[in-house]
């Protein structure tokens, strides 16, 4: 078993991994991650296992890459009387969506972006977040509970 040319790769995986990095990070910081993902998952490529689950390798890959953003953003702030526009806006209901996602703990936002953005069991991302597939469905679960009782209390 050979691995496909990386373009398809980029084609077949570039969405889910891209709502992945939304979800963590927010829709202004996600284009960039993704790019950062992409461009180490290209140096990589050719070493990588072809039996090696592509999609969990690229979340990884993302998720790493979202840390080390967060990281350094968290060491270097900027402070800017306005934030520019960059001609392209989140789609209608974005913010109240990433101001509920923020709420959660880490490990419950990671979980419910793996498991319901990108699909992903619960075995592989166990595997991402260092923990157990059970402690990793408690994860999403617990973090989907909050978010339907913070959307249940905005449209009462």
């Amino acid at each position: 078993m050979s691995l496909p040319p990386f373009e398809q790769v980029v084609d077949e995986h570039g969405p889910r991994v891209l709502r992945v990095c939304r979800a963590i990070l927010g829709y202004h910081e996600a284009e960039d991650v993704w790019s950062e993902t992409f461009l180490a998952a290209l140096q990589a490529y050719p070493q990588l296992d072809p039996h090696a689950n592509i999609e969990a390798w690229l979340v990884t890959i993302a998720k790493r890459k979202a840390i080390d953003r967060y990281r350094s953003a968290a060491r270097n702030p900027v402070p800017a009387a306005e934030l520019p526009d960059d001609g392209e806006s989140p789609p209608e209901g974005y913010d109240e969506l990433w101001s509920a996602m923020k709420s959660l703990p880490a490990q419950q936002r990671e979980a419910v972006a793996y498991h319901h953005l990108a699909g992903l069991p619960y075995a592989e991302i166990a595997e991402i977040l260092g923990n157990s597939e059970a402690a990793a469905r408690r994860a999403s679960s617990d973090g989907m509970k909050k978010l339907r009782a913070i959307y249940q209390g905005v449209s009462r």
